[in-house]
């Protein structure tokens, strides 16, 4: 007989609602970020209404002692004999849609789960100001179940606003009070429940739930863990939320904040940089074997380990919301040239790059100067390389492990410096880069590097006098984007003449200009509008502009092919001026 970790129980939704309520079921995201749209909890709704099933959820017994945080909406209810690890969102929307209760946005704003419903046409839909004035609609549903509600009272009081506004037949009222009592029996609704033995281990939780979650929103692995955090170390998962809410938005007070133009990070990113500066550790299983007290050296445990190790991860993220910390290592990604969001296509690279900074200036005392420059180069190799793309924990392992057994600020800056040159050699130059740039992505990282190459190098835009370094500030909000991407042979030129979109929109086809020059140049070909706009300049600057753009001498009377394939080379080796003008 196999030993099963699990039993199947059978509940009905305002059980599911009250053990919500008070404790018995963990529900920390009813105050955390819901990531549902509306659209999805009015159709949670419709699905329960026709009775069709909203699949099965899966619940951990916590296993907790009376030394464990309470958890639920009231300081004063029971510590949770269940953990949610599947299910959370469409528990959260049930609460907060019946019970009335707020919900926390993506954005941290509070807000409320308005669903509204028709009861002649039975039809859910998300409350809007129309549906609000519309006597045919029930604007709030959680109004229904509210515990002074009376069902005959709030049947006959919906029946009275609608009959003075239309009138109704007496099969309309005998359908409507049918939908409304359907609409009721909702809280009797079956759910199924898988729950997990608190006999199983963090590893075979997480495993258990990868392998029977085929579809919506899956619980990655960062969700596991502060799910995990919001029992075992609650006010380490709040700071961590804090920290993303206040970096969505400038403060109010003028006070400092995390808050920048260029990242602002969620729960989990900040996660990944405390778990990689306190154990140097990428991936994010590890955490479960610390939460269990496990040494992740000789596989034993021990209390005594785990008070050990959650030090470690309370001093590391201590570290890692310094608000000075922070905008020091913002301020690089600015040195490496990186000054505009939209230059930026992976925040996982800014992540470990960030990880890597805190550990060079923590554990190494690498002096500040050398940490900048090495940080600013390996954050330029980064981001151009795609190095964190794809398998990114495993690289950061990698990358991670080049620091073990190292001690002083030179072994530190040795141990990056090494892979820099791996990477960035000669061949990757002159022959991997400017194949990179064959490409018609809208964003890719050798072009990005292209532009944050003509910040580092000071270069004016295109036919201007203005440089690209004040164009792509982030301080400044305007109507228009002061810079533009700008076809060089422009779209419906190259279509009359015959010439593919892929290849129209080829990297080495774009560059940036005013965006009223932009206008000016419309899709006049480049040997119509590139002469007359050489004329506003000197013969000198017309050679360095041309040179940092990438462009040849009288590019605009190059055949398109050898055009985009000349400069592919000159973009390639302007990307790597830029980065050796780093300091």
């Amino acid at each position: 007989m196999v030993d099963l970790l699990f039993k199947k129980v059978e509940y009905y939704l305002n059980k599911l609602l009250e053990d919500i309520a008070m404790g018995e079921i963990g529900l920390p995201d009813i105050q955390r970020p819901f990531v549902w749209n509306r659209a999805q909890v009015r159709d949670l709704f419709d699905s329960m209404y026709r009775g069709y099933p909203v699949g099965t959820l899966l619940f951990w017994e916590s296993g907790l002692s009376g030394r464990h945080r309470k958890l639920g909406l009231d300081a004063k209810q029971k510590s949770p004999r269940l953990l949610i690890i599947d299910g959370q969102q469409r528990l959260t929307a049930l609460y907060a849609a019946m019970r009335g209760v707020p919900i926390v946005d993506k954005n941290f704003s509070k807000r409320r789960l308005k669903v509204a419903f028709n009861p002649l046409e039975e039809r859910f839909e998300v409350a809007n100001a129309a549906i609000e004035r519309n006597p045919a609609w029930i604007a709030d549903i959680s109004a229904l179940w509210a515990p002074n509600t009376n069902l005959l009272v709030f049947s006959n009081g919906y029946l009275g606003g609608l009959q003075a506004k239309r009138g109704l037949s007496q099969g309309e009222r005998g359908r409507i009070l049918d939908a409304i009592n359907k609409l009721y029996t909702l809280q009797q609704y079956p759910f199924s429940a898988l729950e997990i033995s608190s006999n199983a281990n963090e590893e075979q939780v997480s495993d258990i739930f990868v392998r029977i979650n085929s579809k919506g929103r899956s619980l990655n692995q960062a969700d596991f863990i502060l799910t995990l955090m919001s029992v075992f170390w609650d006010e380490g998962r709040v700071a961590l939320e804090r920290f993303a809410q206040a970096a969505q938005t400038p403060s109010e007070d003028g006070r400092p904040s995390p808050y920048n133009p260029y990242f602002q990070p969620s729960p989990d990113q900040l996660l990944r940089v405390v778990v990689a500066l306190a154990f140097r550790r990428a991936r994010l299983t590890h955490v479960y074997a610390i939460l269990r007290g496990k040494d992740l050296e000789t596989g034993e445990f021990s209390e005594v380990v785990r008070e050990r190790q959650f030090e470690l991860l309370r001093s590391a993220q201590a570290y890692a919301l310094d608000l000075q910390n922070w905008h020091d290592f913002l301020h690089v990604i600015k040195l490496a040239g990186y000054t505009h969001k939209s230059l930026i296509l992976s925040e996982t690279a800014l992540v470990y790059n960030y990880a890597l900074w805190l550990i060079g200036r923590r554990d190494f005392g690498v002096p500040e100067p050398q940490l900048r420059s090495i940080i600013a180069r390996w954050f330029f190799m980064t981001a151009l390389t795609g190095r964190y793309t794809g398998s990114s924990e495993s690289r950061m392992e990698q990358d991670l492990a080049m620091l073990r057994g190292g001690r002083g600020p030179e072994s530190f800056a040795a141990a990056l410096e090494r892979e820099i040159q791996a990477v960035l050699t000669p061949d990757f130059w002159s022959v991997t880069l400017p194949n990179q740039l064959e490409s018609s992505g809208a964003r890719t990282p050798a072009q990005a590097a292209y532009y944050a190459a003509l910040v580092l190098l000071d270069a004016p835009v295109l036919y201007s006098h203005m440089k690209v370094r004040d164009l792509l500030s982030s301080n400044v909000q305007p109507v228009r984007q002061a810079l533009e991407r700008h076809h060089l042979f422009p779209r419906s030129y190259l279509r009359k003449l015959g010439v593919e979109d892929w290849l129209i929109n080829q990297v080495a086809n774009f560059t940036v200009v005013e965006w009223r020059d932009n206008i000016e140049i419309s899709d006049r070909p480049p040997s119509s509008y590139a002469p007359a706009l050489e004329q506003r300049f000197t013969p000198e600057e017309i050679e360095r502009m041309y040179h940092h753009h990438a462009l040849a001498t009288a590019w605009y009377s190059m055949d398109y092919n050898e055009f985009l394939e000349d400069r592919r080379v000159r973009m390639a080796e302007i990307i790597k001026q830029g980065y050796q003008s780093l300091p």
